[in-house]
């Protein structure tokens, strides 16, 4: 067997071989993501539209490395928009999707809804992936819900091949019943990888399009018998899913049936064997009640394990079939073989390792050099309150930098601060400051700025302008004056921006000069105006930032420690001497503590 790498990192190209020589089979060992993409290429997609949310990003990442000629696809300004451009490709009879996180699937649900209502043209799949267990989100959200409230199939795979095969699915199922489809992922799903047997794309041509009013148009004459559609739609489909190819029976010859989906289902295949019977579900939605009591009536019990909600399990006792689910599992955060097993047959695991010496606590932190850093000093030092948002920035709220009082949702820094601002008043709106990244400001909060514009607010905003989208990987946005395939195109000015909602104050600063970025802030917030600050400051793992040699510490300190309240991983203290120490191997030169440290203790060594 060889191996040789593949273009993408996403992927390794894997030649089985024979004594007879080779022969013409080339499997990839592909991400779950990766996967989906290849799906959607094979399907003959014409357009794919998303925001960046993690664990959904490299699905229109991988996407953007097929032929631009074959495929458009972009980074859109926030979900809502993605899910747009996706409907009105559809619609227009191209076969389209859009991706998201399960937060973001908030985001779409207005235009998503309503499309579930209209129908298609060409097949429309909208790819979303939850975080259970919550490694990168501010909530564990089941998107199963969406299915069932929006009348909308739902497929989940539960590794990568099935990402291929049921994104390919998908399309068709969609134009087959005139409806869009949900696939859902999960983390470990997204991110794990497994073999898959790439094949070519199917050219689907774009469909010509027609004029229809009614089913086009969802004014309320309009939309009244669509949703009479919607619901026998509902019906055929739920009848499709008990035949479906997606929902299987594994017959062990055992008394006891888990009925599973997704991930959990390689839990439970790991945990349990071939000691039960297995109902797996691939369509979670509509249930397939046919299939489910045939499965009830082989078994004397039956377990469901899923994680998150009990959706599966509620779906179950509705039809009257009698499970064990959450009485026994929890609903919180993610499951492992070892918690099934323990479970359903009472047995132990087996006694973790125990290494050798403690392993050290690697807490998330703001990279050395990071942008934000010498913003959250400043607003620290000065005792603001800190209305926060979605980003790799939402690290201010740790220890030692503990800046950020809130954080809701993309976008609520803005909207919540005016707010807060209204109930408590002026004085209190002088020592409050909003803090959003340059790519959430696009997504949604620029609406949030007209708001305090408008009623009159005195908020001020400081946008931390860093030059990419950081959190989710490095994915250029609206401002950064590139699409998501590296070409040149119009970058939004949010100088110009700002200006044109309203606000005339307007300040663009370096976080790192901290004296000068702490003279701008209290400036700002202490004026009767609303106001933006624009903290502008490159992130420092962009390949065009060129910090050189690194920080040291000279004989001038005076172990105030000072530079601590930085929170930069390069600097700590020494364990035995208690005095400060500057890793070289961490520290990039970036100079921020140069600027804190009140000695001129710390110099730049090149």
């Amino acid at each position: 067997m060889f191996y040789r790498a593949s273009p993408s990192l996403h992927t390794v190209e894997i030649s089985v071989g024979s004594e007879k020589g080779f022969y013409n089979r080339m499997k990839k060992l592909l991400l779950g993501n990766a996967a989906v993409a290849q799906g959607a290429y094979e399907a003959g997609v014409h357009l794919v539209s998303s925001y960046p949310g993690t664990p959904s990003t490299e699905i229109t990442e991988c996407m953007a490395t097929y032929p631009a000629e074959e495929v458009f696809v972009e980074w859109a300004p926030n979900e809502k928009v993605a899910a747009e451009v996706a409907i009105g490709a559809s619609i227009g009879g191209g076969r389209a999707m859009s991706c998201c996180k399960h937060v973001g699937l908030n985001v779409m649900a207005d235009p998503l809804f309503t499309h579930s209502y209209i129908g298609v043209g060409g097949g429309a799949v909208f790819c979303v992936a939850d975080d259970p267990g919550m490694h990168s989100s501010q909530n564990e959200q089941d998107s199963r819900h969406y299915a069932r409230a929006a009348k909308i199939p739902m497929l989940e795979p539960s590794d990568s091949a099935e990402c291929l095969s049921y994104t390919k699915a998908a399309f068709d199922l969609s134009e087959q019943f005139d409806t869009p489809v949900l696939l859902r992922l999960t983390t470990r799903v997204s991110h794990s990888q497994s073999l898959v047997e790439v094949g070519e794309r199917e050219e689907h041509p774009v469909k010509n399009y027609e004029k229809n009013i009614p089913k086009h148009v969802m004014m309320p004459a309009m939309a009244i018998k669509r949703h009479a559609f919607v619901e026998e739609r509902t019906l055929k489909i739920a009848d499709y899913a008990s035949d479906c190819p997606f929902n299987t029976v594994e017959n062990n010859g055992s008394a006891i049936g888990v009925i599973t989906a997704g991930i959990a289902y390689q839990y439970a295949k790991e945990a349990l064997g071939d000691r039960v019977n297995y109902c797996k579900l691939g369509m979670v939605w509509p249930m397939p009640e046919r299939l489910l009591k045939d499965f009830a009536q082989s078994c004397e019990k039956i377990y469901v394990i899923e994680e998150l909600d009990p959706f599966i399990e509620e779906s179950c006792r509705a039809m009257g079939i009698e499970v064990v689910g959450k009485e026994l599992f929890t609903m919180l955060g993610e499951y492992t073989p070892a918690m099934i097993r323990k479970a359903i047959f009472g047995e132990e695991p087996a006694p973790a390792i125990e290494p050798a010496e403690a392993i050290p606590a690697r807490p998330p932190v703001m990279c050395a050099g990071c942008p934000h850093r010498g913003t959250f000093y400043v607003l620290k030092k000065l005792g603001l309150t800190v209305s926060g948002d979605i980003g790799c920035y939402t690290l201010g709220a740790v220890a030692p930098l503990a800046a950020v009082d809130t954080t809701v949702c993309m976008g609520a820094s803005v909207s919540a601060a005016h707010g807060m601002a209204k109930v408590r008043g002026k004085e209190f709106a002088h020592k409050l400051v909003s803090v959003i990244g340059d790519s959430t400001f696009m997504h949604s909060g620029i609406t949030g700025l007209v708001d305090i514009v408008y009623n009159q607010g005195i908020n001020t905003v400081i946008i931390l302008d860093n030059s990419i989208t950081g959190m989710t990987g490095h994915q250029d946005n609206p401002t950064t004056g590139k699409t998501i395939r590296g070409e040149a195109t119009r970058q939004v000015d949010l100088i110009q921006l700002c200006r044109g909602v309203g606000i005339d104050r307007i300040t663009v600063a370096d976080p790192f000069d901290v004296k000068h970025f702490e003279e701008v802030v209290k400036q700002e917030t202490a004026c009767d105006e609303p106001s933006v600050i624009i903290a502008q400051r490159p992130c420092a793992l962009l390949k065009s930032v060129k910090y050189t040699g690194h920080c040291v510490i000279t004989e001038k300190c005076r172990n105030c420690k000072m530079c601590m309240k930085l929170g930069c991983p390069a600097i700590s203290l020494d364990g035995t001497s208690g005095t400060v120490r500057i890793d070289v191997t961490q520290c990039n030169g970036c100079g921020l503590c140069t600027g804190v440290c009140p000695f001129g203790a710390i110099e730049k060594e090149d």
